[in-house]
């Protein structure tokens, strides 16, 4: 079989490479930090530990699958995984507070319709229903099959389903996660709490289509997961899982070129000037780093169909801030707590447009995982608070990190009791600090319909032969999910050909 050469560790990559190692390739991962994983990392201090990437997990079942197709021991063998009940914890700017029930739909109704009133409840649930149909119509193209040649078609027919009307009598199709609010949950809660699942993969709801409705859909029917021990704990199986396979990685190797012979990838140049010859070459890096690989080498890739990426847009990163507490958390403290910003409106024109007069206090998500593997004690607390930011946030400025702080420990507040009191010490983690550490500082989306390929990441294959893409940012990208997923895609492709066309 082949020798295949991985640019990157993170999710995607690894996921691919196992896959490709049962497949019986010679594959070897060459990651420039000195650790796995990309952006599902850690960060200890004192006995503390925390998360500082994802510290959830939607859809188990893709992870399921990896192991499964790559070895004897089942995921659960590996890691052991808790279903977060209940599943969030809203508190909105009027200071209605409503915890959601993981993966129950009447749970919701009646918890929705106690907290915002009745027929709240019912409203969203109607919604629901709605989303499962875009979930259907879109779940096998943009998820489980490599991306179309002609991917335009899939912008020609939005999947979210039309609405009727009652009074007009007849059918209106919200195009947008923002007028799925206003035309059919009608509550300015229901709607901050469809855009919050939006807003976490830091996307616009005025603009995002309608179809990501799927994505609060993802949560509802597969449930909330935590995996015991931090989120860490499943880059580490994923990696131990690679080793098993003869997976050979190679830390601190920093990839300057993708190499190419005969019109084709043939290898990598690595930044000590040595020269590695390949088959295949899986990159699992920023679409605009890697179009920067290609061209040292003089194959750069399609503007439009490689890369598709504005260098000039704002990006959304995660801003994290780190909490030691004393003191352990109180009975029935919920694990996730969302605390919705006074005026949504300008946080996300910051997130899309960075600048403006000065900050403003964003979305705010609390996790306070009660997981003795991550403090010191039972007399401890360990609790991470992150909100998506523009990466262009003018985060040179201390005053701007300063100020971005006091606003999540602000929120904080609302999710957990005393907090200012029982505060030991935290650390401040920005998007661009973590981008240069993990490379994986960028949120990215899964791809969506619609928007004439605006919400759909480049696909796996490009137009340089043998060089191929996968993770987070590639197709179908967005989050540790979408990223195995993107390497199993990839180890299809690879192992079967162009033909491939996903799961069956």
């Amino acid at each position: 079989m082949g020798r295949i050469a991985v640019i990157g560790a993170g999710m995607g990559a690894m996921a691919a490479a196992a896959r490709l190692a049962v497949a019986g390739h010679r594959v070897t991962v060459y990651e420039r930090t000195d650790t796995y994983g990309g952006g599902v990392g850690r960060f200890e201090r004192d006995g503390f530990a925390f998360d500082t990437g994802p510290g959830l997990l939607p859809l188990p079942a893709v992870y399921r699958d990896l192991f499964v197709k790559t070895g004897k021991e089942p995921l659960e063998d590996c890691v052991e995984l808790v279903q977060v009940d209940p599943s969030a914890r809203h508190v909105f700017a009027d200071g209605t507070q409503v915890s959601l029930p993981n993966a129950s739909r009447a749970g919701v109704v009646a918890a929705l319709d106690e907290a915002l009133g009745a027929g709240a409840g019912q409203r969203w649930g109607d919604f629901l229903v709605r989303a499962r149909e875009a979930w259907d119509r879109t779940r096998r193209p943009l998820l489980e099959e490599p991306l179309w040649p002609d991917w335009q078609v899939l912008a020609e027919r939005e999947p979210y389903p039309s609405v009727p009307h009652k009074k007009l009598l007849r059918t209106r199709r919200a195009a947008t996660l923002t007028e799925i609010g206003a035309w059919e949950l009608r509550d300015e809660r229901l709607a901050a709490l469809l855009n919050s699942h939006a807003l976490a993969h830091g996307l616009d709801p005025r603009d995002t289509p309608a179809s990501a409705a799927v994505l609060p859909y993802l949560e509802h029917a597969f449930g909330t997961w935590y995996v015991r021990g931090g989120m860490r704990e499943l880059a580490r199986a994923v990696y131990e899982r690679c080793v098993r396979r003869r997976v050979e990685f190679v830390f601190g190797a920093e990839v300057t070129a993708v190499l190419a012979k005969d019109g084709r990838a043939a290898g990598v140049e690595l930044a000590d000037g040595g020269v590695v010859d390949a088959d295949h070459v899986v990159a699992g890096v920023d679409p605009v780093r890697l179009d920067a690989l290609t061209r040292r080498t003089g194959c750069p890739l399609d503007a439009d169909g490689d890369v598709r990426a504005d260098r000039k847009a704002a990006r959304p990163g995660r801003f994290t801030v780190l909490l030691a507490l004393r003191g352990g958390p109180e009975a029935g403290a919920a694990h996730r707590t969302i605390v919705h910003p006074p005026d949504e409106e300008t946080e996300l024109d910051l997130l899309v447009a960075p600048g403006g007069d000065r900050p403003v206090r964003p979305t705010v998500t609390v996790l306070r995982p009660d997981d003795p593997a991550l403090r010191p004690d039972g007399d401890h607390e360990s609790v991470v608070l992150s909100a998506v930011l523009s990466t262009e946030a003018g985060w040179e400025k201390d005053s701007t990190a300063r100020a971005y702080t006091d606003f999540l420990l602000e929120a904080a507040e609302a999710a957990v009791p005393g907090l200012r009191e029982r505060l030991i010490w935290h650390e401040t983690r920005l998007p661009e600090r973590v981008t240069d550490t993990t490379g994986s500082g960028e949120i990215s989306a899964p791809s969506l319909a619609a928007g004439q390929g605006r919400f759909l990441h480049p696909a796996n294959t490009t137009r340089l032969p043998g060089l191929y893409r996968v993770g987070g940012r590639s197709h179908p990208g967005g989050g540790l999910p979408h990223a195995g997923m993107s390497g199993a895609l990839v180890a299809g492709l690879i192992v079967e050909g162009p033909e491939f066309r996903g799961s069956q």
